[in-house]
């Protein structure tokens, strides 16, 4: 099997693959989210797997939009635990770094450690192209934050490990495929729908799951392109599409106007 990532190889979004479908699977890094959802449109990879929420930093809204631009299936989820190393060439002390350099939201999740030990913070595509960016440049003053597995990718030294400034940082991954899947356990269903703009219309749209006693596990607004200032609604919630108790919610929710 092959699935597809977003990043350099070493990513998080690598190491997830590896840690939710086992060290057997191929995988295949792509450099933009597009491009992976195109991979598995296409069939060059069998599933993505999509980071889709942070724990810190939030939702990830271009793979919702790009979840509702194609016609695949969400037949998975991962939640990886988030921890950044701080990497540098070998032989490099830490009181040399001046600068580190890594993906944005990485950086962020660092920020107090960062001004902590007076170290200035640089924006680049992503965390394992860091390191590979660093090994290439030989620099002893500057530093990357990525994972322990690009450290070893790329041969570089890891001067410190657990820098993120919590430790409760997890991402929410979400596998994807051309095919949908019957849950055989306890299941998680996601879904999107738009509602006219009147007085209680989300709050009858909630209703539907509030008088099942199902459980609402995230709740998100995405602008509708094309018209302004309405919305679309994501849910996930606890059940399979195929029982009883969710088909009636949903058939619920699909009679209002």
């Amino acid at each position: 099997m092959k699935v597809s990532f977003q990043g350099e190889p070493g990513a998080y979004s690598e190491q997830a693959v590896f840690d939710y479908f086992g060290n057997d699977v191929e995988t295949l890094p792509c450099e933009s989210f597009d491009v992976m959802f195109d991979s598995v449109v296409s069939g060059k990879s069998d599933l993505a797997l999509a980071p889709i929420e942070n724990s810190l930093a939030g939702s990830i809204y271009q793979n919702y939009d790009l979840l509702l631009r194609h016609n695949l299936h969400i037949v998975g989820e991962y939640f990886l635990r988030v921890r950044h190393c701080l990497i540098a060439n070998p032989g490099v002390k830490k009181e040399d770094i001046k600068k580190a350099i890594s993906h944005p939201q990485a950086l962020g999740q660092c920020a107090a450690y960062l001004r902590s030990h007076g170290i200035k913070a640089e924006q680049v595509y992503d965390t394992a192209g860091s390191v590979k960016m660093l090994k290439e440049s030989g620099a002893r003053d500057m530093a990357a934050i990525a994972s322990r597995r690009a450290a070893d990718l790329y041969g570089m030294q890891i001067l410190e490990e657990g820098i993120e400034d919590n430790a409760e940082n997890y991402t929410r991954f979400l596998a994807v495929g051309r095919e949908s899947v019957v849950p055989t356990e306890e299941a998680k269903t996601s879904i999107v729908f738009t509602l006219k703009n009147v007085p209680g219309s989300l709050f009858k749209a909630l209703s539907v799951f509030a008088l099942r006693d199902l459980d609402l596990t995230k709740i998100e607004s995405r602008p509708l392109q094309g018209k302004p200032w309405e919305y679309l609604f994501y849910i996930d919630f606890i059940g399979s599409a195929h029982d009883d108790v969710s088909k009636r919610a949903l058939d619920h929710l699909g009679e209002m106007p």
